[in-house]
């Protein structure tokens, strides 16, 4: 087990509210994108399980105009911002990769 990757501070990140980060993995650098609920933080892989894709449709940007759901900026799949289903879209059924993430002293951190 490697130590833990520091993404950013929860704070950083208004509630309800999404942010995307690049770090180093141990398969190399990977994009990731963070939605903060509260106190917790939902992170995954940044790549649309349909094509590949980035999911952003702004720097940062996951959410729909209603903030309950991470939509793709290339199809407009939504998906569930607790477990990352995806319940419209050509990859419906499908999830996104969920990233082994916590939250410790308001800090978020990718756990390999």
């Amino acid at each position: 087990m490697t130590a833990p990757v520091r993404l950013c501070a929860l704070n950083d990140i208004a509630d309800n509210s999404s942010n995307g980060f690049i770090a180093a993995t141990p398969e190399g650098r990977r994009g990731f994108l963070v939605i903060r609920k509260g106190d917790q933080a939902h992170v995954y892989i940044n790549s649309c399980p349909h094509i590949g894709s980035p999911l952003d449709f702004e720097p940062g940007k996951f959410l729909n105009l209603e903030k309950t759901h991470i939509m793709c900026s290339t199809h407009g799949a939504l998906f569930t911002i607790e477990d990352g289903h995806c319940i419209s879209g050509p990859c419906a059924g499908q999830d996104l990769e969920k990233a082994n993430a916590r939250v410790t002293n308001g800090e978020i951190f990718l756990i390999y």
